[in-house]
């Protein structure tokens, strides 16, 4: 019987399992790399053999759109912004007070704007309570750019990533002075792969869009409709339109194929397959080197992947776009005082409308208390219902419950003008 040589069996090539590094940390450096558009200065400073080179690759590597470049990184061709995470967030539903537009939900400008809206602490307002509802009021004097460039945001994460740059710096180098050419190649190859990456990546440019509105359009004052209660949007329509229809894209000289990306995108899975295959062929001395660079640059990845992008997205729009505009909020007790609350703010042309997108509830009791209650914010009567005796058609429950929603009202009506009015 004829024994058959096992291929390789003669070669001293062996693996070892520092070949991984192109799968560790992989959703830290994907995330790190998502940061580089929204901080200044970010796309310099990728210059360090950073983990995670082939899941880094293969989802960016998907921005390239070609027959060529889908075959190489399959999967969706999704638009910059959405795989950023610049865009994709759905907001709350709006509805404007004198044009009569309505936006079954916003988009993540909207969604951006609640969030930053729902961390202010608000005012209480005096009255019974059930459920409490706030009611947030945005003046929006600044009508921004309708295609600008806003400035992005300065951290120390500038300086903290002098750390893993150094660290690589100095390992390439350890590694050329002992004689490990693999393991200086390797590292070497990391950095000037990141560094590229980071910034071709990074060299989209960041944009904020929104539409100019129509000659002669009425103000463009409106309400947001959120779990807590409701936003009121106050100044011109280019203004209010800059949260409602504003969107946050990225340009890119490449686009639409991204050839620089996916050329990117091809260099770091060359790196993942060298490193694999190479890294092993190095001293133990060289392999600790390329592993302690990784380790430090994996620590400055999760660093920055734990930052709070949608925060950073919000500090961006508020600051940069919209000039910091007032906003105050106010606590009320219940969802009918935080109705009245907002309609006397907003002074809309439809006030029963607006009462009855915030408070759909469709009962005898309800629809007289929204016909009465309209009437006299259109005529500009007083909200006090002491003295109403027109309960003709209702039982006994069904008064003591328009009277409770009056009492609610009239608690409404005091709050405006104690603490709005007067502020």
């Amino acid at each position: 019987m004829v024994r058959h040589s096992v291929p390789l069996q003669d070669s001293d090539f062996t693996l070892n399992t520092s070949g991984v590094a192109g799968f560790f940390g992989g959703d830290e450096a994907v995330s790190a790399m998502a940061t580089v558009h929204v901080y200044e200065g970010r796309k310099w400073l990728g210059w360090y053999n950073s983990p995670g080179a082939y899941e880094v690759g293969k989802r960016y590597g998907q921005l390239a759109n070609s027959r060529f470049w889908d075959g190489l990184f399959p999967g969706p061709n999704t638009d910059p912004a959405t795989l950023f995470e610049l865009d994709g967030l759905k907001g709350p539903k709006y509805r404007a007070a004198w044009s009569g537009t309505t936006l079954p939900q916003t988009g993540h400008i909207g969604a951006l704007f609640a969030s930053a809206c729902d961390n202010k602490v608000g005012t209480a307002i005096e009255g019974r309570v059930t459920i409490p509802s706030t009611v947030t009021v945005a003046e929006l004097p600044h009508i921004p750019s309708f295609t600008m460039h806003p400035r992005r945001l300065r951290t120390c994460s500038s300086l903290l990533a002098s750390i893993p740059i150094g660290v690589s710096a100095c390992t390439t180098v350890v590694c050329a002075l002992v004689g490990d050419w693999y393991c200086f190649a390797m590292i070497l190859l990391g950095i000037v792969s990141s560094g590229l990456s980071c910034f071709v990546i990074g060299s989209g440019t960041f944009t904020f869009t929104h539409p100019k509105p129509a000659d002669g359009a009425p103000v463009g004052d409106g309400v947001m409709f959120t779990e807590s209660g409701v936003i009121i949007l106050k100044g011109e329509e280019a203004a209010v339109n800059s949260v409602t229809r504003g969107r946050f894209s990225l340009r890119f000289a490449s686009e639409p194929t991204y050839q620089n990306i996916g050329l990117c995108s091809t260099l770091l899975t060359v790196q993942f397959v060298a490193q694999l295959l190479l890294i092993p062929q190095g001293t133990l001395f060289g392999q600790i080197m390329f592993v302690a660079s990784l380790a430090v640059s994996w620590i400055y990845n999760s660093y920055l992947s734990s930052l709070d992008k949608r925060k950073v997205q919000t500090e961006i729009l508020m600051h940069n776009v919209l000039r910091d505009p007032a906003v105050k909020k106010y606590q009320l007790g219940t969802r009918t005082a935080m109705a009245v609350f907002a309609v006397l703010i907003l002074d809309p042309a439809d006030p029963a409308r607006v009462l009855q997108d915030i408070l759909p509830n469709d009962t005898k009791v309800w629809r007289r208390w929204r016909e009465t209650v309209a009437q006299r914010i259109r005529s500009k009567e007083t909200l006090d219902f002491t003295d109403d005796s027109n309960f003709d058609g209702f039982d006994e429950r069904e008064r003591k419950l328009l009277q409770t929603l009056y009492k609610d009202t009239e608690a409404a009506h005091s709050g405006y003008f104690h603490y709005h009015i007067s502020s």
